[in-house]
């Protein structure tokens, strides 16, 4: 099994963190977003005890995109993780879930005056500054309070990494960040270390995603240090934290290779100490902000067949009663996945079909020619490895209701979010 909360029981059955999946489907209805909330604190627990033990600070910080509810957030804050938060939503629902904002890291290429007002009343501990137009507008927005803001500046290192495209971010013409190659991240260095409402704290660079070694991590951190070893000599500016992103991938099939996160973080920790040694350099910080590789292989979606077409020479379809409104990453990436017919994991893979969804787009396609038992209406198909960018980008194309999430920990469950109901559908319609 691609992971190892994974397995099949005596009935057949596929189980995810040890209950079986049918046995959930037919409690809670399909789509059913599944999270095993053991897996989460794992990964979790992997990232903090690498970071501590290999960097004097270090602070890892969960990319709240990847999957964002109020019960997350719980989870995230008693396992000791700051959080890396996107647009006012996400740092509202950190509020309501009771977390602190002290280590809270606001991103964004394009905050608006509303966004940056909302965050500095609400006592948002950084932004992660993203070009000189949002460093004027924090300037300008905080002038009369006591308390500096203390922000990161985005870097781009011009970093190009071997990653589906739409999410490649570390490269020169990327939308995200100042690059260093063409002078801008010096110019908004100069720019931030000259303002009175503003406090620089340090560097930001966020490379890709679905990244499976450290080589894209050295060479992101050797450039970004001797930036900020050019910026030492030139400004007498001494760097106090670095964050180099996040991006460790996860499997989503077999023929995706296993990480030793714990080891991929040794060695950049290695290059990290190395690089200020030979640079005269303090050891900063150390930001990461995982997301993806914290709640992917925590995920599973379980739907329902519904109608099996055959057409005789060309290619079969196997239709779910879910699809691109609470997974749209084929649509968008072509990502690949891992698919069971649940009720039938013992059985021989002898029939292949494309697995779509019920919306009226033929780009509806969770995954196209899978090979599989041939499902008949009403069997249940897992699809494994969704607990990232699956719930966080579902929406309500077609009038469709999002699927509730349900948390699986200790052999019991318990809903987190509630599936959608008609009414819900309406409620903001006048």
């Amino acid at each position: 099994m691609i992971c190892n909360n994974i397995g099949i029981n005596e009935k057949g059955h596929i189980t995810f963190a040890g209950q079986d999946v049918c046995d959930l489907a037919q409690k809670y209805g399909t789509p059913l977003y599944l999270m095993d909330e053991d897996k989460i604190r794992e990964n979790c627990r992997t990232y903090k005890a690498a970071m501590d033990a290999c960097f004097a600070s270090a602070l890892p910080v969960y990319a709240s995109k990847a999957a964002c509810f109020k019960r997350m957030y719980e989870i995230i804050a008693e396992e000791g993780f700051g959080i890396d938060v996107v647009s006012v939503g996400e740092i509202y629902t950190a509020m309501k879930a009771g977390m602190s904002l002290e280590n809270a890291y606001f991103h964004s290429n394009n905050k608006t005056d509303f966004d940056i007002e909302f965050a500095i009343e609400n006592g948002v501990g950084y932004f992660v500054v993203d070009n000189e137009e949002e460093l004027y507008a924090i300037e300008r927005i905080n002038d009369g309070n006591a308390q500096k803001q203390k922000v990161l500046l985005r870097l781009t290192p011009g970093i190009d990494t071997h990653t589906y495209e739409a999410v490649n971010t570390g490269k020169v013409d990327s939308k995200f960040g100042s690059a260093i190659e063409t002078g801008q991240a010096e110019e908004i260095t100069r720019l931030a270390l000259g303002m009175q409402n503003i406090a620089l704290a340090g560097f930001h660079c966020h490379i890709g995603s679905q990244v499976f070694d450290s080589d894209t991590f050295l060479r992101g951190s050797e450039i970004m240090l001797s930036f900020a070893a050019q910026m030492k000599q030139k400004y007498g500016y001494e760097m106090q934290e670095l964050s180099l992103g996040g991006g460790y991938g996860v499997r989503y099939t077999e023929a995706d290779p296993e990480i030793d996160i714990a080891a991929n973080i040794r060695q950049v920790s290695e290059c990290v100490k190395a690089d200020c040694a030979k640079l005269g350099l303090q050891e900063p910080k150390l930001i990461m902000e995982p997301g993806r590789s914290i709640v992917a292989d925590a995920g599973m979606t379980l739907y329902s067949v519904g109608t099996i077409k055959q057409i005789p020479g060309y290619k079969n379809y196997v239709s779910i009663d879910g699809g691109m409104t609470d997974n749209p990453r084929y649509a968008l990436y072509g990502s690949e996945y891992t698919l069971f017919v649940a009720n039938k994991a013992k059985e021989a893979a002898d029939f292949t079909a494309d697995v779509v969804g019920r919306c009226c787009e033929s780009d509806d396609i969770i995954q196209p020619e899978v090979r599989l038992p041939k499902p008949v209406r009403g069997d249940i198909i897992a699809v494994c490895t969704t607990g990232a960018y699956n719930y966080s980008m579902a929406s309500n194309y077609n009038r469709v209701a999002r699927p509730p999430v349900v948390m699986l920990c200790g052999g019991k469950s318990y809903q987190a979010v509630k599936r959608e109901s008609l009414d819900d559908l309406i409620a903001n319609d006048l």
